[in-house]
């Protein structure tokens, strides 16, 4: 055999070995052929939160629907956007983040129609809540979160806002008369709280518990987890169960990470996902009577909205809707009131 004939020779051989060895090897999890991914999910809150516990739930889910195949972890307390949550919006849309779970109220900065969500007393529960979220003015704001690089997988249900305060009961909007009251940064919260009375104050939640504490701002509204999560019980006497505004959670990832996922993956995120939205409002539901009952058992005394009272409430949010329509958009904030008057 001469020197050209052993050096085929020697190439046809490394050429069938290399390819035993790529018919050998292991495929990605899930049988894909795609290779295995890693998402970190960033959120605002502790990990025995609700939307702590939900981000983990929809892990969980993640590794059981892609068998494998994708890895979710949980990056919890805001930690990864210095809790700036105007910023991890902006993070996600550029790609610096995998993937988020934050509030409509927060997202409406980028795309308003999601103030919609938030219109006061629009919805009677969060059943109702789930119904606005999963049909078509759902899959609209998907749309438009899409425009803006963010792909929203499902939206998760919150329990609706109650105030707490360190001053009295809020029986009717009176009782909010002059009262500093912490909101989030959003127009739609400042006009409506401006209107019953109080005196809304905007402040980044990092700080709202020293400003309770030492008096900077009487009260604050959110749902009964938030004041039982962070230990608002040992600086409020107060929580009314006024069930204002609701607000929901966005889950999304950017588009550069879903980009990057398989086909299958994207299924696989996408079926945990809705899953999860289940579950979270199953899971609020039961938490939510629990957190109340633990207030009170520390000394926060607690009261219903008399049905009078609950009126002037509606009464003080249907005298907004043209300033409400303005800051959401009249064709989307039209669909959204009579969607749900049709129910």
């Amino acid at each position: 055999m001469n020197s050209k004939t052993r050096a085929l020779t020697g190439a046809l051989a490394c050429t069938l070995a290399a390819s035993v060895l790529a018919g050998c090897a292991s495929p990605a999890p899930g049988g894909t052929g795609a290779p295995p991914a890693k998402i970190q999910l960033s959120i605002p809150d502790p990990l025995t939160s609700s939307v702590g516990v939900s981000a983990q739930h929809f892990a969980d889910q993640v590794k059981k629907s892609s068998n494998g195949s994708v890895t979710v972890t949980v990056v919890p307390n805001g930690t990864s956007f210095s809790g700036d949550q105007n910023a991890a919006v902006t993070r996600l849309q550029g790609g610096s983040l995998d993937a988020l779970i934050l509030s409509t109220s927060v997202y409406a900065s980028v795309v308003p129609e999601m103030n919609a969500i938030s219109i006061p007393y629009l919805f009677k529960d969060t059943k109702e809540e789930a119904a606005f979220l999963d049909g078509e003015p759902g899959k609209e704001l998907k749309d438009k979160l899409a425009e803006k690089d963010t792909v929203a997988v499902s939206f998760l249900t919150r329990t609706g806002r109650e105030i707490t305060n360190s001053v009295r009961p809020i029986q009717q909007p009176s009782d909010l008369k002059g009262l500093k009251i912490r909101v989030p940064g959003n127009t739609l919260w400042t006009d409506y709280f401006t209107k019953l009375g109080a005196s809304p104050t905007t402040m980044a939640f990092s700080e709202v518990f020293t400003g309770l504490q030492t008096g900077t701002i009487d009260g604050q509204e959110n749902p009964i987890e938030v004041p039982w999560t962070n230990k608002f019980s040992e600086v409020q006497k107060y929580v009314s169960l006024t069930n204002h505004i609701n607000d929901a959670w966005v889950l999304a990832l950017s588009s550069k990470k879903w980009d990057s996922l398989s086909e299958d993956q994207k299924k696989a995120v996408t079926e945990a996902s809705e899953e999860t939205a289940t579950f979270k409002t199953g899971y609020d539901e039961e938490q939510s009577k629990k957190q109340l009952d633990e207030l009170k058992a520390k000394g926060m005394q607690a009261n219903e909205v008399s049905a009078s009272g609950l009126e002037e409430f509606k009464a003080a949010s249907k005298s907004l809707y043209p300033e409400f329509s303005n800051l959401i958009g009249k064709e989307f904030f039209d669909q959204a009131v009579s969607f749900n008057a049709s129910k």
